[in-house]
């Protein structure tokens, strides 16, 4: 009979393709999840990795074992998680993923009534703008957009991202207002780069009736933070697209002005992300239900909308 050790070690291996990676999330050494794993070969008598110094990668046998014990071994730690859960007080190490200003203005001024809730917690706060892999990384929860779920990952939404034209009115003094997202040629724009191809990220826009137009770009500005795009537009240097979440109390204040108010870019959704519910400890599925009631008494997503 397999321990249950060894069969989570080869479990976890496959999906993060690591043994690095499954250690941080067993809270192991990677020798200990290699020694696991080996074992388990010698008593099956078959290699379930081929390993490399790029990684690790299953074999045919690894493929059919993995899909024969990987849901039984999630039915297995989901009860145990359960029965943790009920048994105590959520506690440990809550590693959590965030953009900086998303986190800065909406989710770090929640973190004292939270840590209030549960005082066994330790919060361990990764802010950076980058989607992380969160098995490789060992991250409970990660808030944000456009993340590939993964094997075992799975995704709460929060609220929509839209994203508005937005200008200063002193850069708007003396021109004339675009009607449709076609008029914006002849604006100076502040842009941000796609990581990938180290263009200027289109602009597809959409107005309330559903109707869709690409936004012509004439680029003044090239930046790659959204701070750094929201302080370019109230400098007055052209028309800037941010997300709801990003313009703090600049349209309230007057400082900034919608550019295009019928106009908006669909972005997505600002979601929660996290491991798997069937085996999510009590101090996630703490985080993940707090955050989600609190979202939704400030009513994030009318606040935010576009429309």
């Amino acid at each position: 009979m397999e321990t249950l050790s060894n069969l989570e070690s080869f479990v976890r291996s496959a999906e993060s393709s690591s043994f690095s990676a499954a250690a941080r999330r067993l809270a192991l050494t990677p020798a200990a999840v290699s020694r696991n794993v080996a074992q388990l070969e010698r008593n099956l008598g078959v290699r379930l990795f081929q390993r490399t110094t790029r990684g690790l990668t299953l074999t045919e046998a690894g493929e059919r074992f993995l899909n024969s014990v990987g849901a039984g071994l999630d039915g297995i730690q989901g009860a145990i998680a359960e029965v943790t859960a009920k048994a105590g007080e959520p506690a440990g190490v809550l590693k959590l993923s965030m953009a900086p200003g998303f986190g800065r203005r909406h989710v770090l001024p929640l973190m004292p009534a939270f840590m209030a809730r549960y005082p066994a917690l330790t919060l361990d706060i990764n802010v950076e703008n980058r989607r992380v892999d969160l098995v490789a990384g060992g991250f409970d929860a990660a808030i944000g957009g456009g993340f590939e779920l993964a094997p075992g990952v799975v995704a709460r939404e929060l609220m929509p991202a839209h994203g508005v034209v937005v200008a200063s009115p002193a850069y708007m003094k003396g021109r004339k207002a675009p009607v449709t997202p076609a008029d914006l040629a002849d604006l100076d724009a502040i842009v941000m780069r796609s990581p990938q191809s180290g263009r200027a990220k289109a602009w597809e826009m959409r107005n309330r009736a559903g109707d869709g137009m690409s936004a012509p770009l004439r680029p003044s500005v090239f930046l790659n933070d959204p701070d750094a795009i929201r302080t370019a537009a109230l400098m007055g240097m052209g028309v800037a697209m941010l997300v709801m979440t990003d313009l703090g109390t600049h349209l309230e204040s007057g400082e900034l002005q919608r550019v295009l108010p019928d106009w908006y870019l669909d972005i997505g959704a600002i979601s929660l992300y996290f491991t798997s519910q069937k085996l999510m400890p009590a101090k996630t599925r703490a985080f993940v239900d707090f955050m989600t009631q609190a979202f939704r008494e400030q009513k994030m997503a009318e606040r935010y909308s576009a429309l």
